[in-house]
């Protein structure tokens, strides 16, 4: 599916993920009892990884292209209602980079074959990058630019454990739970009829 194809149709389903991944981001903003040490857990992976499946690599990784800029623009649409330029410098804007690889990523992954077998392995790829890049880019925060006494790096992933397993739960649920949107739903739809993704 090319850009310059996209109809109006797909532009407002990927714009509906931009608003999933805010309210998912902000999730423990209504719900306090989710957050661990003191930090939200967020569903931003989760709706990431339904993003490149549902609407394809090129439609997904460009709905989080837009929800990324939207936020550096100034929307309060990053974790715990924040946005603005000064979001480059957080110590976990590297994982909000990571969404836009991610979907990219899942989606390629999850259109080679529409089964519940590789719809899981895609989300859990993606789970893989989401941590890949984020933790890299937190722990070279921490001691290059946030200031302080840096993170050793086996810290720097230790301490994400409790998210980790949080996605990677979330992650297969992700991938069935778009599998079954598939088959009773999605396959219908102008995203799937007559385009190749």
């Amino acid at each position: 599916m090319q850009a310059s194809r996209w109809s109006a149709y797909d532009i407002t389903v990927g714009a509906l993920f931009v608003a999933l991944m805010a309210v998912g981001a902000n999730i423990a903003s209504v719900a306090p009892f989710l957050s661990v040490l003191g930090v939200p857990l967020t569903l931003q992976t989760f709706f990431a990884i339904l993003a490149g499946i549902v609407l394809g690599s090129r439609l997904g990784m460009f709905s989080m292209i837009v929800y990324t800029v939207l936020g550096l623009i100034g929307a309060p649409i990053f974790s715990q209602f924040s946005g603005g330029l000064g979001t480059i410098f957080s110590p976990t804007f590297g994982f909000i980079l990571s969404y836009i690889v991610l979907a990219f990523v899942v989606g390629k992954i999850a259109e080679t074959k529409r089964s519940p077998s590789l719809y899981v392995a895609a989300s859990l790829v993606g789970v893989a990058l989401n941590y890949l890049i984020g933790v890299n880019l937190f722990y070279a925060a921490m001691n290059f630019w946030v200031g302080g006494d840096g993170i050793n790096y086996v810290i720097a992933w230790s301490s994400m454990i409790p998210f980790l397993l949080k996605d990677i739960t979330l992650a297969v649920v992700a991938g069935l739970f778009a599998y079954r949107l598939e088959r009773s739903f999605l396959h219908r739809t102008p995203l799937r009829q007559a385009k190749v993704s």
